[in-house]
C-alpha cells in the first residue's frame, strides 16, 4: 500500500502500523489505537485476534478523530495479512454466518451523517435493515444477498441522511455475510 495511507510494509514483509492523520470528523482515536495495539500483538503471535474480529469491529465517529478512509484501508490490509497468516488447520472455504450474530451486527451498525452533502434517507436505510433483521428472525421473507446489492434509497440534501459511502460499504459486507448463510 502507499505511504499516504499510512500503511508501510518493510522489506521483510512486516506490516508497520502507524497512526493515521487526525481530521475534523473521524474514528475515535482511543478505539483505533487500542485496536491497532491488539492487531500488532496478533501479528507478533501474542493475541487471539482474528481477521473476522477486525472486520466486525465498529468504530465510533467523533470530532477530531482519525481519517476514516485511511483507517479503513489500514484495517483491510490488516485483515488480508491476518487471513494469510491464519491457522492452516481450518477447513477450506468460508465459515457459515450465524443469524444471531448477523442480527446483532446489523442492529449495532452506526453510520455518519451526511451533513451538507447528499446522503441516503435515514428512514429508508433503517426500514431496509429492519426488513433484513425480520427476515433473519423468520416472520418475514428472507432477504437475499442480491436484494441487498440491488436496494436503492432516496437521497436527501438537507435533512436526516446517512453518509452514502459508509452505507454502501456496510451493505456490501452484509451481502457477503448473507451469501455465507
Amino acid at each position: 500500500m502507499t505511504k499516504g495511507s499510512r500503511v508501510v510494509v518493510k522489506t521483510g514483509g512486516r506490516l508497520l502500523l502507524t497512526r493515521p492523520p487526525v481530521v475534523m470528523r473521524g474514528y475515535d482515536r482511543a478505539q483505533v489505537d487500542a485496536l491497532l495495539e491488539r492487531i500488532g500483538k496478533a501479528f507478533d503471535g501474542d493475541g487471539g485476534l482474528t481477521a473476522e474480529e477486525v472486520r466486525g469491529t465498529r468504530l465510533d465517529v467523533v470530532m477530531r478523530g482519525y481519517d476514516r478512509r485511511v483507517v479503513d484501508e489500514l484495517l483491510m490490509e490488516c485483515v488480508r495479512r491476518l487471513r494469510a497468516s491464519g491457522p492452516r488447520t481450518r477447513r477450506a472455504g468460508r465459515p457459515r454466518a450465524n443469524p444471531e450474530w448477523l442480527i446483532g451486527w446489523i442492529q449495532s451498525a452506526r453510520f455518519g451523517r451526511a451533513g451538507l452533502r447528499t446522503g441516503y434517507d435515514v428512514r429508508d436505510v433503517d426500514a431496509f435493515l429492519d426488513r433484513v433483521v425480520a427476515g433473519l428472525r423468520g416472520p418475514a421473507a428472507p432477504v437475499a444477498a442480491s436484494d441487498v446489492r440491488e436496494c436503492a434509497f432516496r437521497t436527501v440534501r438537507f435533512g436526516a441522511a446517512y453518509d452514502e459511502g459508509e452505507v454502501d460499504r456496510f451493505l456490501e459486507q452484509l451481502a457477503v455475510a448473507l451469501e455465507r448463510r
